[in-house]
């Protein structure tokens, strides 16, 4: 069931006609730039909240201005297609926002999953679907794996 990288406008029809069919969607967002096992556990579980999981892939602009200068190391229609790849994901999505407030609000997922590492009231868009009769999901986030782990082992001279 893999669309790919759409626009916002082609996942927005998307999301519209599988909502129309019964069919339950998912939204998350997030940079994903070093593809690794707790990226993957996450969608997967994301998914399975649903019937097709979109994901809003951050831009390169917003990477830096979240992570700093020296991000994103993979460019942003590489991370889309990489997600979008994954069996677990329908379409990826990437946005320049500084919030994913507008793709929520043109998706209208039925439901929002983000990591568990953020507070429930910080949750950007939850708003959003929680007025159209959405949840919001705070999932668990994988211990031991993250991008910023990974870049600091390959900088990191074995046996320092």
């Amino acid at each position: 069931m893999t669309s790919g990288v759409l626009s916002l406008e082609a996942g927005a029809a998307l999301a519209l006609s599988l909502q129309l069919a019964g069919k339950r969607v998912v939204l998350t967002n997030g940079v994903f730039d070093l593809l690794h096992p707790g990226h993957v556990r996450y969608l997967q579980a994301a998914r399975a909240e649903g019937d097709a999981l979109i994901i809003g892939v951050n831009s390169d602009r917003s990477v830096r201005a979240i992570k700093g200068p020296s991000r994103p190391i993979t460019p942003e229609h590489e991370r889309a297609e990489i997600l979008a790849a994954l069996d677990c994901v329908t379409a990826a999505i990437v946005f320049d926002e500084d919030t994913p407030a507008e793709i929520i609000r043109r998706i209208q997922p039925d439901i929002l999953v983000k990591g568990a590492d953020w507070a429930a009231d910080a949750i950007v868009g939850r708003e959003t679907v929680e007025a159209r009769g959405g949840r919001v999901v705070r999932m668990p986030v994988e211990q031991g794996w993250s991008t910023t782990t990974i870049v600091t082992a390959i900088h990191t001279p074995h046996g320092k």
